[in-house]
C-alpha cells in the first residue's frame, strides 16, 4: 500500500488534470479501477454528496461518499474537459478510458516520483481502505464502501495496517497489578 506521503507526492506530481482527477477518485472512493472507469457524470450526486456505483463487482450497485475535496477536483476537471457521458472518456469516442491506460499512468508516475514499489490502480484501493482503518473507521463500514460481499475479504486490511497494530494496547495495561520493584539478590520482591 501507499503511505499518505506517497499518495500526496503522486497526486502533486500529476500534471494532467484528467489523470490527477482519476487518481484522486481512485483514492478518495476506494473503487476498483473498472468501477471508476464506468462512472458517468450523472453518477455524481453533489447535492447528497454521494457517488452511485452502478453494477460493481457481482452486479451489485452501491452508494459511496463523495469527498468535498474530490468534488472540487471533479468540478475543475468537468469545467476543463466537459465529458458528455463517461466521467473518464477514452480515446475511442463514446467509450470509457481503458484500464491499461490507468496502469500505465500509475507506473510512469511512480517512476517520476521515485517510488520503488509496484504502483497499480488497485494499490490506491488498498491505501484507501488501510488509511480509513488507521483513522478509526470500523471494518463493517469499510466493507460496505469497498463493496465486499464478505467481511472476511475486508479483514485482510487488519494485517496491513501497521498503525493499527502500533496503536493496540496490550490487555496487561488494564490490570491493576503491583508495580515492578527491583528484586534483591535472591529474586524476591520486598
Amino acid at each position: 500500500m501507499l503511505s499518505r506521503e506517497e499518495v500526496t507526492a503522486l497526486l502533486d506530481a500529476t500534471p494532467n488534470l484528467k489523470h490527477r482527477t482519476l487518481l484522486a477518485t481512485l483514492y478518495a472512493t476506494g473503487l476498483r479501477c473498472a468501477e471508476v472507469l464506468q462512472l458517468k457524470i450523472t453518477d455524481i450526486d453533489s447535492q447528497r454528496m454521494l457517488i452511485l456505483v452502478r453494477e460493481g463487482k457481482g452486479q451489485r450497485s452501491r452508494q459511496i461518499m463523495l469527498s468535498p475535496k474530490l468534488l472540487v477536483q471533479l468540478r475543475a476537471y468537468w469545467r476543463w474537459r466537459k465529458p458528455p457521458n463517461w466521467l473518464f472518456p477514452g480515446k475511442k469516442p463514446g467509450s470509457p478510458m481503458h484500464p491499461s491506460g490507468v496502469r500505465q499512468i500509475c507506473q510512469q508516475l511512480a517512476q517520476k516520483v521515485g517510488i520503488k514499489k509496484q504502483v497499480s490502480p488497485h494499490i490506491w484501493r488498498h491505501s484507501f481502505a488501510t488509511h480509513l482503518l488507521d483513522a478509526g473507521t470500523d471494518l463493517r463500514t469499510i466493507q460496505v464502501l469497498l463493496g465486499h460481499a464478505s467481511l472476511k475479504t475486508t479483514a485482510i486490511y487488519l494485517h496491513v495496517s501497521e498503525r493499527r497494530v502500533q496503536a493496540t494496547q496490550s490487555p496487561l495495561e488494564d490490570l491493576a497489578i503491583l508495580e515492578l520493584l527491583t528484586p534483591d539478590g535472591d529474586g524476591r520482591r520486598r
